[in-house]
């Protein structure tokens, strides 16, 4: 590992981050071991996906940022997540306005839910840089302590490669598209965690605003989107969904955070 290690900030950045971008290819390469999805299926996989980000939104997103923050954490919190949420509210307006996806609300949902995800990975990616970067600067950063982060960053994008891949596949889009999509929206996190490694001290002041404004982002297509599709063919079956899927990340988030 000492080779790793003598690597600078921002490489160390770029190893760590496409290997979380690996670990999201990887969940949405089982779409192609997913037969055709029947309405049924569907409605769980998309009442999974909503467990899944829910639980992602507090422990993934607003909790570090809260760690991160020494004064007014509430203020920087509430303002971050009002204008996630507001980015995915214009989003759902201008495609109305443009006539996108026009007759096909699930395709609708499908495009937000996949905007909200890759907003998501940014500053999971910025998060790995900065560590990295500190590490590389000299900072009070352990070695394991940052390559930890990026191993349970990358364990956590899993199954959030398979909650954009699958809902694609249900949707009706192959399953080669359905997967390019669902990696891409990893792959974000290779530019950002090079970025923030890079810009290390501007990020720090940066990273809890952009883990708030994603947490935002990501309830907002919860609550409108994925709740709702999810519930409209069985409230039984959705709940039991979203509580596995809220599980799942959960065990993830506590056990690799």
């Amino acid at each position: 590992m000492q080779w790793f290690y003598d690597l600078t900030g921002w490489q160390q950045a770029l190893i760590a981050t496409t290997f979380t971008w690996a670990l999201t290819a990887a969940g949405a390469l089982l779409v192609f071991i997913c037969k055709n999805v029947g309405k049924t299926a569907f409605s769980l996989m998309m009442s999974i996906a909503a467990g899944i980000m829910l639980a992602s939104t507090f422990f993934s997103l607003l909790m570090p940022a809260m760690e991160m923050v020494e004064n007014y954490a509430y203020l920087v919190l509430t303002c971050g997540f009002v204008l996630g949420g507001l980015l995915i509210i214009v989003t759902d307006i201008v495609t109305g306005k443009l006539n996108l996806f026009a007759g096909n609300a699930k395709k609708r949902s499908c495009a937000v839910m996949c905007i909200a995800v890759t907003i998501h990975n940014i500053p999971e990616g910025m998060a790995i840089g900065v560590a990295f970067g500190a590490l590389s600067s000299g900072a009070t950063v352990e070695g394991v302590a940052a390559i930890m982060l990026a191993v349970g960053i990358g364990i956590q994008n899993f199954p959030e490669g398979m909650c954009v891949a699958f809902p694609l596949r249900a949707n009706g889009m192959s399953r080669t598209k359905s997967f390019l999509i669902g990696q891409l929206s990893g792959a974000v996190e290779i530019v950002a965690g090079v970025i923030g490694a890079i810009a290390v001290t501007l990020v720090n002041g940066i990273l809890p605003w952009a883990l708030s404004f994603s947490a935002g982002a990501m309830m907002a297509v919860v609550c409108s989107e994925l709740i709702p599709e999810s519930f409209a063919s069985g409230k039984i079956k959705a709940t039991v969904g979203v509580i596995f899927g809220f599980s799942l990340m959960m065990i993830l988030d506590v056990a690799f955070g």
